[in-house]
């Protein structure tokens, strides 16, 4: 097979991310980070994506889709449209972790990579990726603290990423080896990610894949009088 195009299609925070990779670049990107708009802006990103490659929606061999973990009502859209689109044109779904996709640019800076997206108050969903892109550490939640990575940026130079990572700087300042970057996550940085896995043919199951919440979701109260 020539070079395959893979949409992909990144929800899982504030940003709605739609991209198109041919082979293991990225030929086309759209976005915006208003709030809320993932819904409304999904379909007609990807159209656009594609108008901007100058191909046809037939032409795609794979979606590739962010699966968090991150916004819960981000996710179910953006998994639920990579389904639709891979379930009509009979195509492979690819499932990135956001992190990954996160530290992806990052890699080759620093001894360690700790992506970080921001799950409200002080708590991060975070992991921890070698310079080899290789996971030392499950994504998990995590309280951030003066002290929380003391033990790390003692012995590794790591570099903090993605939206969560704002609120640690100031925290750990006083370790010489953090290093922050703070460019906010896209899907052009899906593109090598998605084009490794449909090499080694690491496709979903259309019909049952659930995105990666990591924590239960939780409805906040109504504020409006009489409900309960």
């Amino acid at each position: 097979m020539e070079k395959p195009y893979i949409l992909c299609i990144e929800t899982s925070t504030e940003i709605c991310s739609v991209a198109l990779a041919h082979g293991g670049n990225c030929v086309a990107v759209k976005e915006c980070n208003t709030n809320n708009s993932h819904a409304k802006n999904m379909i007609p990103f990807v159209e656009e994506v594609l108008q901007q490659a100058s191909i046809d929606k037939k032409q795609l061999n794979a979606v590739a889709v962010g699966v968090g973990p991150g916004s819960y009502t981000g996710l179910r859209i953006g998994v639920s449209t990579a389904k639709g689109l891979a379930y009509t044109m009979e195509i492979p779904v690819i499932a990135i972790s956001t992190l990954e996709t996160i530290a992806e640019p990052y890699l080759n800076m620093a001894d360690h990579c700790r992506p970080m997206i921001d799950a409200r108050r002080m708590e991060v969903f975070t992991a921890l990726y070698n310079h080899d892109g290789e996971q030392l550490e499950e994504p998990n939640a995590k309280i951030v603290d003066e002290n929380c990575f003391a033990e790390e940026l003692t012995n590794f130079k790591t570099l903090f990423c993605g939206n969560g990572a704002a609120k640690c700087e100031e925290l750990l300042s006083k370790f010489p080896n953090a290093i922050f970057k703070k460019e906010p996550l896209s899907a052009q940085n899906m593109a090598s990610i998605a084009f490794r896995k449909f090499q080694a043919e690491q496709f979903e199951n259309v019909a049952y894949f659930e995105p990666f919440y990591l924590k239960d979701y939780v409805a906040a109260k109504p504020k409006v009088k009489g409900l309960i």
